[in-house]
């Protein structure tokens, strides 16, 4: 009888180690909504007091250094965006398990609302589907979309006539460009490369992968870094050399996030942004991707549609160019017989 009052005493236990691990309900305390600036406190629950032996927090992937069962979050430090909260539990005998949880960080500030006048107005190739757009040293540079008809263009800014041109093969789509250092980067929607090409004989010098976004979308760089959009409220920044995706902020406003982010440029320190299938620009602050200011272009859009048919949610408001040493700034759209000079105007 011994043996068996011994196994039984041995299942017992089992099953109560067993029962006390299964009952074990962890969750990640945090508010959902904060204002960029906050300090909120994130802290681990256990709702039947059971012992936590060690708790490690990490914040988008990062861990954060605390030895209580709570820190606080400084929204400062992160910007605004969608924040992964996230905690590493250690319990009883060796077990472990994994929480997750999240904030979402809004703009602290509203955004400046933004209309415009027209300066003046060139011609534009109208069966150019724009996908990025750059003025250079006198010249519009463009590359443009579809398959089988994507383009990489050099173009007189008055006349609208394409200098020089190189096609993608049939099996990419491009997307946005930007040029850094005699060399410009190219971008194909979803074949997850970039091109490099030489800025005055258009060969390729090289490609790239995106090692973190899955999309490329627009492009554009500061004087340190190149900036890349994939579609989403995110924007990454780039090392030039590498071509590597280094960070990323999100864009948001005091109220939501500003998603399908497209064309960009940088412009006086801030990103512009074209939203996809919309007529509006953003001015987005890099360093913690609050949208500063939206400017509405829906009149332009009535403007090109007094000499043209557009189609709807194809042929959009897309590309953005800036003349540094004039302070001249153009606009254009897909497929768009015009291209725009234009003066943002605080409403």
């Amino acid at each position: 009888m011994k043996p068996i009052f011994t196994f039984s005493i041995l299942l017992f236990i089992f099953i109560a180690i067993t029962s006390c691990e299964s009952q074990y309900n962890l969750s990640i305390i945090a508010p959902k909504k904060a204002v960029l600036n906050d300090k909120v406190e994130i802290s681990l629950s256990e709702e039947n007091n059971f012992p936590i032996e060690e708790v490690t927090f990490f914040v988008n992937g990062n861990e954060i250094l605390s030895e209580k069962k709570s820190f606080i979050l400084d929204t400062k430090e992160y910007g605004t965006g969608k924040l992964i909260i996230s905690a590493m539990v250690a319990y009883g005998d060796q077990k472990s398990k994994r929480v997750n949880n999240s904030v979402e960080v809004f703009s602290n500030t509203p955004f400046i609302s933004y209309g415009y006048k027209i300066i003046n107005t060139y011609p534009h190739d109208g069966n150019a589907y724009t996908q990025g757009l750059e003025y250079h040293k006198g010249f519009l540079y463009e590359t443009t979309g579809q398959n089988g008809q994507s383009s990489l263009r050099k173009v007189d800014l008055k006349t609208g006539k394409v200098l020089k041109k190189i096609e993608l093969e049939k099996k990419y789509f491009g997307e946005g460009m930007t040029i850094v250092n005699n060399k410009i980067y190219f971008l194909t929607w979803k074949a997850n490369k970039g091109f490099v090409y030489n800025l005055n004989t258009f060969e390729l010098e090289s490609e790239f992968s995106y090692n973190r976004s899955k999309e490329g979308w627009g492009l554009t760089h500061s004087e340190t870094e190149l900036i890349k959009s994939d579609g989403t409220s995110k924007i990454w920044f780039l090392d030039p050399s590498s071509q590597k995706e280094k960070r990323y902020i999100q864009a948001y406003t005091n109220k939501q996030s500003i998603s399908q982010l497209n064309e960009l440029e940088f412009i006086d320190g801030k990103i512009y942004a074209n939203y996809w299938q919309k007529p509006l620009i953003a001015i987005i602050n890099p360093n913690n991707g609050i949208v500063e200011g939206i400017a509405n272009l829906s009149d332009l859009v009535k403007e090109i549609e007094k000499t043209q048919t557009l189609i709807k949610d194809n042929d959009v408001l897309n590309g953005i160019a800036y003349d540094k040493e004039t302070n001249r700034l153009f606009v254009t759209g897909k497929n768009w017989q015009k291209l725009y000079e234009i003066e943002l105007i605080k409403k």
